[in-house]
């Protein structure tokens, strides 16, 4: 026995946990805690000379010292909900790589490692604690013992102890004991930090000499608190020191590093998604001789596996540059990202752009690198409009003259960009689309980039909204890679510099970079799409969908910036209006827009019920809880909430939107994402567009200002009831598929089916009731929700719903199964086989669980209309381009497209519209679309 580590197992969970970013393998299950948990045995094993090592947890949260100071640890919050189903899995991670884990009940993970750490030394070992905690620094000692921070790769030693606590690891207790500890509920002495502590004991030796010669102590109220507090200090040392004397199960001898079990090892890896920590361990086997398992060949982590050379160019001749495109030309793919000078992708100036053709082999091409210290006096940093060569020569002598002339190099890159056999790829290709073809157009280089392959999207189609999709945390997870980031590069905050500035070498590695990786990830999406019979989802839906969305917001929307700004005259009357609405029933007046003054008025004034403080110590005031006060009868959050519909659509539209004109086109550009909703549903921003409400008068004036351009009309193509036509599809409900295939009025229908009353005739009021509950249940509405929504009582609303599955019991037999699959599976699909994750599915809280179940009953429904409108947006520009028409598609807005056409041909294409969307999917049930023509979008819906 020469070297034993010792894993503090419960300490490293909640630092890796709170250390990386959210990550959810393939099922939901949340592994962030996980992942770095397995790497760090990895490296462990791997690069140590450990001859012993063993993993040591926690068993529960009492422990001997609860029984001699109860309110130990007693103010310690539950784990995260997120890092709950982590602790087995981390346990099964330890078991996977063939090591011991420790765990006894009624002592702490450290009492373990004091024991072992004893019984090591005794046997002449060294000893390695993995480890950052405060608490086991006690252990540190002379060389033989230390602490390595596997999260900083760093040791720490007995000169890190005295950093930190002012006196060598045989004192820490001490200190300890007398500064207390808030987090472990030690109490300590009152008024005594870790730096008085040391001094103290540094005067005096230990605790107990100092509490005997309290009544030397100079200081007043030290001396008294020392007199009072002296138990506690002496109960206090006592929580603190680690038991070294645990009557330990497990013998140190047993802890010998052994290999692991292969098959166990990567079964473990796939099953949690660590593709690039299993095509290591694979190469690791490899290397050593080992026999792997069959299948011996896993494409995915091959792609994931690091290339043996990293080459990054700087291409700053012409002939270097042919030299990289014939390069790409001939391997067929390449990656390719551009730096700009902004974050707009319809403003930014192209700084530079990056290729890669293989992993680890890339190249950057700087074209409007600036010398800062040539910049002209007074010119802001990224101020330079570098439209074309003209425009740079202007700039002077600000350009570095080693670069090649943007238009020269522009003119040998667009047969390459515009080449059909070459694909290429790009994470958030959308992006480099706007500033490509931008600048190309400016240059007299009209070129379409195609065809266009997005990593971003790859990993959505794969993983959903169970990961985050930016290409940093996409290289970590799965390529076991850090980026260099941004900020690195160009600092933070004030002193941030624009790409322009940086230095071409380190703009070189950046950016290249991130070419490579983008193209790596690509080969492993790749890979995964097909292992996981995703293709289809990706190649018909979401691929398509990014040369769509491209020019849709390249096409952008007229507003009418003179009917904005009268709106916003309007809304502001509006709120002025509900404010003295306001004032008056609250009895005084306060500002409506200050949740802290409206909680007092509503819970301490008017003592409503619901009223529940945050740590601030403020009432919340969501609209949750104002939506519920609202639905008792109260009118005061009625209004409030009144008031913030109209200030919003004030602010975020009225007001806003006359900025978001871009002075080039005379028009608003919108941004839509396609990774950002869990059920496939587009979403978009700068400006939101989806969120304009269409039902209340507001809305509808807002809607009102997106104007045609003259001579042009706008189209509103809007699917009718598309979700409860796929309710009937999808639980295949014959009484709704033949109203609808009959052209009934599908509320009336269920009103007659479920109450029991005619069509004909039928009271307005019941039919009302009908379409709540048909459009409630695809949510999975409660018997509260409905009867706030009909102003009816809760068993009232509840006798409606169980009228409603006794006669349409295909819809509860949908729901189980539905619920039952997710369980099951982790996700749920749409008809069109694209997977919406259900995290939480099988969460313990029964609030968080019955959220994850409401979410999996409606995503294949809201996920398949989100599909259909794909399809159609997908269909209908090459079926207007087929037709000889003019008109653009504009906007998409759920279910809903809107396009700009020609006056003179507005009407043919409406047909074509209509024609294209309403085939786009086949169902057991037709799909209608109503479509309306008018100079504004209000108008036209």
């Amino acid at each position: 026995m020469k070297h034993v580590f010792l894993v503090d197992g419960s300490g490293f969970i909640f630092r890796a946990f709170h250390a990386l970013p959210p990550m959810s393998r393939p099922d939901g299950t949340p592994v962030n805690a996980v992942y770095g948990f397995t790497q760090m045995l990895m490296k462990l094993i791997a690069e140590t000379d450990a001859d012993h090592i063993a993993v040591i947890f926690d068993t529960a949260r009492k422990s001997f010292r609860n029984d001699f100071y109860p309110e130990y640890k007693a103010h310690r919050p539950p784990p995260p909900d997120e890092l709950i189903p982590q602790f087995e899995l981390i346990r099964e991670a330890v078991r996977a790589f063939n090591l011991p884990s420790v765990e006894m009940d009624g002592f702490e993970a450290d009492d373990l490692i004091a024991t072992y750490t004893r019984q090591a030394r005794e046997a002449g070992a060294k000893v390695t604690i993995v480890s950052s905690d405060k608490d086991l620094m006690q252990l540190v000692h002379d060389g033989e013992v230390v602490l390595f921070d596997a999260m900083k790769n760093k040791e720490i030693r007995a000169e890190d102890v005295v950093a930190k606590f002012g006196v060598g690891p045989d004192k820490v207790v001490d200190v300890q004991a007398l500064a207390g500890d808030s987090t472990d509920n030690v109490p300590g002495v009152p008024g005594i930090g870790v730096k008085t502590a040391a001094q103290l004991i540094e005067q005096y030796g230990d605790v107990d000499t100092l509490l005997a010669h309290a009544e030397e102590i100079k200081q007043p109220k030290r001396r008294q608190n020392l007199i009072d507090h002296a138990e506690a200090a002496r109960i206090s040392r006592r929580l603190v020191l680690l038991r070294s004397d645990c009557e330990v199960t497990e013998a140190l001898d047993t802890f010998t590093v052994k290999k692991p079990d292969v098959e166990t090892l990567t079964a473990f890896l796939k099953d949690n998604g660590f593709n690039s920590i299993l095509a290591r361990v694979r190469e690791k086997l490899a290397a050593d001789g080992e026999d792997l398992p069959e299948p011996v060949r896993d494409p995915a982590a091959e792609a994931a596996t690091a290339p043996d050379d990293i080459h990054y160019d700087s291409v700053l001749t012409l002939d270097a540059l042919d030299a990289w495109i014939e390069e790409a030309t001939r391997t067929g793919v390449v990656a390719i990202d551009t730096e700009t000078d902004a974050l707009d992708a319809h403003g930014g100036n192209l700084v530079g752009l990056s290729l890669s053709t293989a992993p680890g082999r890339a190249c950057y091409v700087p074209l409007r690198h600036v010398d800062p210290e040539a910049v002209p006096a007074g010119q802001a940093q990224g101020s330079l409009d570098l439209g074309g060569d003209a425009a740079a020569a202007e700039a002077g002598s600000a350009l570095r003259p080693d670069q090649i002339g943007v238009a020269e190099a522009l003119k040998r890159l667009g047969p390459l960009l515009e080449n059909p056999g070459v694909l290429k790829v790009g994470h958030n290709i959308k992006y480099d689309l706007h500033v490509l073809e931008r600048e190309m157009a400016a240059h007299g280089l009209p070129v379409r980039v195609m065809p266009v392959d997005d990593t971003m999207v790859m990993s959505y189609v794969l993983d959903g909204t169970t990961t985050g999709h930016g290409m940093d945390e996409l290289a970590r997870r799965h390529l076991d890679h850090t980026c260099t980031t941004f900020t690195e590069l160009c600092g933070k905050g004030k002193n941030q510099i624009t790409f322009d500035k940086v230095p071409v070498d380190k703009a070189t590695h950046y950016a290249a970079e991130d070419a490579d990786i983008t193209l790596r990830l690509h080969r492993l999406f790749r890979e995964r799409l097909f292992a996981e019979r995703m293709t289809g989802v990706y190649e018909s839906l979401d691929r398509p969908q990014v040369r769509i969305l491209a020019d849709m917001e390249a096409a952008g929307i007229k507003v009418d910036s003179v009917e904005l700004r009268r709106l916003s005259d309007d809304l502001g009357s509006r709120m002025r209006e509900l404010e003295v609405k306001i004032h008056a029933l609250a009895g005084e007046e306060f500002n409506p827009g200050s949740p802290k003054q409206l909680g007092e008025i509503l819970f301490g004034k008017m003592s409503l019920p619901g009223g529940k403080k945050s740590k601030t110590g403020a009432y919340s005031t969501s609209a949750d809880i104002l939506e519920q006060l609202a639905a008792q009868g109260h009118d005061l959050p009625a209004r409030v909430l009144d008031w913030r519909q109209v200030q919003k659509l004030k602010s975020t539209y009225a007001d806003s939107l006359v900025n978001q004109i871009r002075a080039r086109t005379g028009r608003v550009h919108t941004n839509y994402s396609q990774t950002a909703t869990s059920t496939g549903r587009l979403s978009s921003q700068e400006p939101n567009l989806q969120n304009i409400p269409i039902r209340t008068e507001e809305g509808r004036k807002i809607r009102r200002a997106f104007v045609a351009e003259q001579g042009c009309k706008l189209i509103s193509a809007d699917y009718s009831q598309i979700e409860l036509r796929l309710v009937a599809h999808v639980a295949d409900i014959a009484a709704l598929k033949e109203a609808f295939r009959e052209g009934q009025d599908i509320h009336a229908i269920t009103a007659s089916q479920v109450f029991g009353v005619p069509v004909e005739g039928m009271d307005p009021m019941i039919r009302r009731r009908a379409k709540a509950i048909n459009f409630g249940i695809i949510y999975g509405i409660s018997p509260f929700g409905l009867a706030a929504q009909l102003g009816i009582d809760r068993g009232e609303a509840k006798a409606y719903i169980d009228a409603y599955f006794d006669r349409f019991p295909e819809i509860r037999a949908y729901m189980d199964e539905t619920k039952a699959f997710a369980k099951t599976h982790g996700f749920v699909r749409t008809p069109f086989g694209r997977k919406c994750w259900t995290p939480g599915i099988s969460d313990r809280n029964p609030n968080m669980r019955g959220f994850a179940e409401r979410a999996a009953i409606n995503a294949p429904i809201q996920g398949g209309a989100a599909d259909i409108i794909k399809r159609a947006m997908i269909r209908v520009p090459a079926a207007l381009t087929d037709a000889g028409l003019e008109t653009k598609m504009l906007l998409q807005v759920h279910d809903e497209l809107v396009f700009e056409a020609p006056e003179a041909e507005a009407e043919r294409a409406v047909a074509v519209i209509k024609a294209v969307m309403e085939g786009a999917a086949e169902l057991s049930v037709p799909l209608e679309v109503e479509a309306g023509i008018a100079d504004t979008w209000a108008e036209a819906h």
